[in-house]
C-alpha cells in the first residue's frame, strides 16, 4: 500500500507547487466529471484503494455481513398511503435496482405481507438498457377519499443523480402512460394542477435555469400538447435558487401556489386569485403551510405583526381566507424556548402533529382545533433516542411513527389522534449484539462559552482510559438536527466490535431552532469547526479517548466539517473519513447547485465574504509542513449536487504535499455515494476497515 502511494505521491511531485487560488488553480482539470484525463486520475486511486481494502482481513468478511444487513427481507418496509393501498420502494439481493409495491393496511400489519409489485426497476432497466435509479413520485390527488389514486410521475435517475427524467405513470394498469406527460433529463419539477394539466419548471433552453441549476421559469403544461406551446405563469432571476408552482385542495377547493425561491432561506409565496398572484405578506424566511382553511406559518426570525412580535421557530395559525382579506391576528400552536424546538411539523385530516426537541430530546404533541380555540396534548412517549413522524395521510387521523436509538432496533408503530395509547406494528430485528450498549449525553464548552450537547454510545462499565477507539460524527449546517439512530450497518461496523460512537449537536444544526443554525452561518460558520473541536478535546478529557485513537466522520456539508476540523486542529485526530464532501469553498459557488447555499456559507465573488470564507477553506488552508491524520476521501462521480471536483482536488493537492490520503470515488451513486446495496455494503465496509486499522488501540 505504502509503494503505491510513493508511487503516486513521486508522479504528483513533478506537477508545479503553485499556491492554490480559486481562479488559478492548477488542479482545475479534475473538475471535468468525465473527462478522460480526471477519469483515468480517477481510477488509478480506486485501484490503491481497492488494494488496499482487498489485502486487509477485516474488509470483505464485514463487507458480507453489511451486505446481508441491506438486504435483508426483516427490514421495516417504509410506506406512504394513498387511497386504500400502502406504497412502499423496496431493495434486495434479488432486486438490486429495487421494487415499487404496495399492500393493505391488513396485509401490512401482517409480519409477512403480501405485496402487489407495480414497477419493477431492475426489469425496467434491463428492457431499456439504463441504468435507472428511482428517485420517487408525485401523484396526483383525487377529488375525494372514495376515488382511487390513478396518475403519477415518476422520476427516474440515471446511476442516482439529482437529475431525472420524468414519466406518466398509470397505477391501476401498472404501467407508463401511452402519449403521456414526459420530460427528458434535467433538475426540474413537475407538480399536477388537474388530470389534464401539470405545472413543469425545467430545463427549457438558454436562460431558463437558474445559477444553482433549477429552473428559474415554471409554465403550466397541458395534455396533447408539446411542451414548446406550455404556457408562462411566472419568471424568476437568474440569481434565484429556482422557481416552481403547485396546487393543493386542503379547503376542499383547489388553491394554486407559486414559490419563488430567492435563497436558500427566502423565498417569495404567492396564491392564485381569479387568475392573479397574490403575495402572501409574511417573512420571506417564513414557512406557509395551508391545513384545511387555516395558513400555518413556521418562522425562522423574530416576526412583529398585529403588535405582537413572535420569536423565530414559533407556529403560527390564522384563518386562510382571512388572512387574504388583510387579517393578522394569529394563534400560536408552537413557541419555542431556549433549549427547546420544533423538529418536524406533519398534519393528518383534523390535526397538526409537532414533534418538538426539548434538550435534543424528542416529545409529540397533536394539536387540533374544537371551533373555539386550539387544543394541544402531549403524547405519552419516552423522551429518549428519535422520534420521526411518516404515514399521515389527508383524509384520516391515523399516522405512523418510529422511535430508535443507539442500541434500540426502530419501532413502527401507529396511532389515532387523540387515542389513549399507539400500537407497535413493526420492528428491525437486532442486526448486531447491543448488550451493555448505553448511551450518554453530555455538554463540550465551545471557544466562545457556548454549551456543545453531544451523544456517546458505549457499553456500560467502559473504563475511561483513552484506550478506546472512537469515531466522532457531525453535520453542523443546513437546521439539521442529528438524534441518536439505529443502524446495523454502523452496530456491525463500529459498536459491535468495541468501538465508541459520539454524535455532536453542533452550531449550523436545527437542534435548539432557527437561532441555533444561523449563529453558524455565514461569517460565523467557524463556530462549527469550534465546537466539532470542543467536542473532541471534551471526549479526550473525560478519559473516552484520545487523540491516537480519535477519527472524525462526515458526508457533504459534514465533509467540509471534517476536513477544515482536520486542517485547523490535526492534532486532535487520528483518522479522517470525508464523505461527498464540499472542500474548495472558494470555488463551490461555481461547481452544480453550489450558488443554492450562499445563503449558509457566502459569496465567494464578494470580497468582504470572500476573506472569512479563506480563513477556514480546507483546500486552500491545507499546509505542506503540518502533520495531519490519514484521510479517507469517498465521492462519487454521478454527484451532481455536490461536485466530486472538491475531493479530487483536495486528495492531489495533499499527495502533492506528501500527505497520505487514501481516495475511492463510486462512478455511479450520486450524493449517496452508492447505488444500490452492493455499492452501500462495499462503501461502509471500506470505511470502517479504514477506521479499525488507523484507530485500532496500538
Amino acid at each position: 500500500m505504502r509503494t503505491f502511494h510513493h508511487c503516486l505521491l513521486l508522479l504528483a511531485l513533478l506537477m508545479p507547487m503553485t499556491p492554490v487560488m480559486a481562479d488559478d488553480d492548477p488542479h482545475l482539470w479534475l473538475e471535468d466529471v468525465t473527462g478522460d484525463k480526471a477519469l483515468a486520475w480517477v481510477r488509478a486511486q480506486n485501484a490503491v484503494a481497492e488494494k488496499e481494502f482487498a489485502a486487509d482481513p477485516r474488509f470483505e468478511p464485514l463487507r458480507r455481513s453489511l451486505l446481508d444487513v441491506l438486504n435483508s427481507r426483516e427490514r421495516i418496509p417504509t410506506v406512504s398511503r394513498m387511497g386504500d393501498h400502502y406504497y412502499n420502494f423496496w431493495r434486495d439481493a434479488a432486486n438490486p435496482r429495487g421494487l415499487w409495491r404496495r399492500t393493505t393496511l391488513a396485509e401490512y400489519r401482517k409480519p409477512a405481507p403480501a405485496w402487489d409489485v407495480v414497477l419493477d426497476l431492475d426489469a425496467l432497466g434491463k428492457a431499456e438498457n439504463e441504468n435507472w435509479v428511482f428517485k420517487g413520485s408525485d401523484c396526483l390527488r383525487p377529488d375525494t377519499p372514495a376515488q382511487p389514486y390513478r396518475r403519477c410521475m415518476l422520476a427516474l435517475s440515471r446511476g442516482g443523480a439529482d437529475a431525472t427524467v420524468m414519466r406518466e405513470f398509470d397505477l391501476i394498469d401498472k404501467a407508463f402512460v401511452k402519449d403521456g406527460f414526459v420530460l427528458p433529463e434535467a433538475k426540474q419539477d413537475i407538480n399536477w394542477r388537474d388530470l389534464d394539466t401539470v405545472w413543469v419548471g425545467t430545463d427549457f433552453g438558454p436562460g431558463s435555469m437558474t445559477t444553482s441549476g433549477y429552473p428559474r421559469i415554471v409554465k403550466r403544461w397541458q395534455r396533447g400538447t408539446p411542451l414548446t406551446a406550455a404556457t408562462m405563469v411566472y419568471e424568476g432571476q437568474m440569481t434565484d435558487v429556482s422557481v416552481s408552482a403547485s396546487s393543493e385542495r386542503e379547503s376542499g377547493t383547489r388553491r394554486d401556489w407559486i414559490r419563488r425561491g430567492i435563497a436558500f432561506w427566502n423565498s417569495e409565496h404567492f396564491v392564485l386569485v381569479d387568475g392573479k398572484s397574490v403575495k402572501l405578506d409574511i417573512p420571506a424566511d417564513a414557512n406557509p403551510q395551508p391545513f384545511n382553511d387555516w395558513l400555518l406559518v413556521r418562522t425562522r426570525s423574530p416576526w412583529t405583526v398585529a403588535g405582537t412580535t413572535h420569536p423565530g421557530g414559533a407556529l403560527l395559525a390564522i384563518r386562510f381566507d382571512a388572512f387574504l382579506k388583510g387579517a393578522r391576528g394569529f394563534d400560536v400552536l408552537y413557541a419555542p424556548t431556549a433549549r427547546s424546538s420544533i423538529d418536524e411539523v406533519r398534519q393528518t385530516k383534523s390535526a397538526v402533529l409537532v414533534a418538538e426537541l426539548d434538550n435534543v430530546r424528542p416529545r409529540l404533541w397533536e394539536i387540533r382545533h374544537d371551533g373555539k380555540a386550539w387544543n394541544k396534548s402531549r403524547v405519552d412517549l419516552p423522551d429518549a433516542g428519535q422520534l420521526n413522524l411518516g404515514g399521515t395521510y389527508w383524509a384520516s387521523d391515523d399516522y405512523f411513527f418510529t422511535r430508535q436509538d443507539f442500541a434500540t432496533p426502530t419501532t413502527l408503530s401507529m396511532r389515532r389522534v387523540g387515542a389513549r395509547a399507539s400500537t407497535a406494528l413493526k420492528s428491525l430485528p437486532a442486526f448486531f449484539d447491543a448488550t451493555g450498549i448505553v448511551t450518554r449525553q453530555f455538554e463540550a464548552t465551545s471557544q466562545d462559552g457556548t454549551r456543545i450537547p453531544y451523544f456517546i454510545a458505549l457499553r456500560e462499565g467502559t473504563k475511561l482510559d483513552g484506550s478506546h477507539p472512537t469515531l466522532l460524527y457531525g453535520y453542523g449546517g443546513f437546521a439539521n438536527s442529528e438524534l441518536p439512530w439505529y443502524s446495523g450497518s454502523f452496530g456491525r461496523g463500529w459498536l459491535a466490535p468495541g468501538g465508541v460512537f459520539a454524535l455532536a449537536n453542533l452550531r449550523g444544526g436545527g437542534e435548539f431552532g432557527p437561532q441555533w443554525h444561523q449563529a453558524a452561518q455565514k461569517e460565523n460558520k467557524q463556530r462549527t469547526w469550534d465546537d466539532m473541536a470542543a467536542v473532541a478535546e471534551d471526549m479526550i478529557k473525560r478519559g473516552i479517548t484520545s487523540p491516537k485513537h480519535l477519527g472524525i466522520m462526515g458526508g457533504s456539508q459534514g465533509g467540509l466539517l471534517v476536513t477544515a476540523t482536520m486542517v485547523q486542529r490535526p492534532d486532535l485526530f487520528g483518522a479522517v473519513v470525508s464523505q461527498v464532501p464540499l472542500i474548495d469553498m472558494l470555488r463551490y459557488h461555481k461547481l452544480l447547485a453550489g450558488a443554492s447555499w450562499m445563503a449558509e456559507y457566502g459569496d465567494p465573488d464578494k470580497p468582504e465574504e470572500r476573506a472569512y470564507i479563506a480563513r477556514y477553506s480546507p483546500y486552500q488552508n491545507v499546509k505542506k509542513d503540518a502533520t495531519y491524520p490519514r484521510l479517507f476521501l469517498v465521492t462519487s462521480t454521478r454527484d451532481d449536487r455536490v461536485h466530486p471536483g472538491h475531493a479530487r482536488k483536495m486528495a492531489t493537492r495533499m499527495q502533492q504535499m506528501g500527505h497520505d490520503v487514501l481516495y475511492f470515488e463510486n462512478i455511479e451513486g450520486g450524493h449517496g455515494a452508492a447505488a444500490n446495496n452492493e455499492q452501500a455494503a462495499r462503501m461502509w465496509a471500506q470505511t470502517f476497515t479504514f477506521l479499525w486499522k488507523e484507530l485500532g488501540r496500538r
